[in-house]
């Protein structure tokens, strides 16, 4: 019994001195930060949403046509992690892509990751001159969910103007993890 309270009290002592909060914006490092940060590796099906509050249901001959319009973008994202704190990688969609910069943060609680990310269109393409700055965080893991699949969360902003359409558009976006 006392080896079993001693061990239950060294799981304690341990758990507390893990769960430090880290201070906000601070970059994690170590095995935890590590481990987050890999979760970000490969490839997510990314589709991003104008932020309309109307409701698309309420006439059934238009729902779907609706609820299409929605949609601002969809893509893939492909992440590498570079360190614990920087990723690389692209988005890119039929006829087009932007090449990814960004950091790796945990959140204040240190549980899971946010991302920033600036996305910057390739020379001699139809991309040339874009930039698209991204802030998303890691989706809650539910400790009960079955077949929970990854997904990042956030926003994304058109940081400079492009084709006649004008800079601080703002959308939110869901990406979900792709199988290997």
């Amino acid at each position: 019994m006392r080896i079993l309270f001693l061990a239950f009290a060294i799981v304690l002592s341990t758990d507390s001195v893990l769960a430090q909060p880290q201070s906000p914006r601070r970059s994690a490092s170590g095995p935890a930060a590590a481990a987050s940060a890999g979760a970000l590796v490969g490839k997510w099906t990314y589709r991003s949403f104008h932020n309309n509050p109307a409701l698309v249901a309420d006439d059934p001959q238009t729902a779907p046509e609706n609820a299409l319009a929605l949609i601002f973008a969809e893509a893939v994202f492909t992440f590498q992690v570079t360190s614990g704190t920087t990723l690389s990688g692209a988005i890119d969609w039929p006829g087009g892509g932007l090449d990814l910069e960004g950091t790796i943060e945990l959140d204040p609680g240190g549980a899971a990751p946010t991302i920033k990310i600036v996305g910057t269109g390739r020379p001699g393409t139809g991309t040339a001159g874009w930039e698209y700055d991204y802030h998303g965080q890691l989706a809650y893991n539910w400790p009960n969910g079955v077949n929970q699949v990854p997904a990042l969360v956030g926003t994304v902003i058109r940081a400079k103007p492009h084709d006649g359409a004008p800079a601080g558009y703002v959308a939110s976006f869901i990406a979900v993890k792709r199988p290997p």
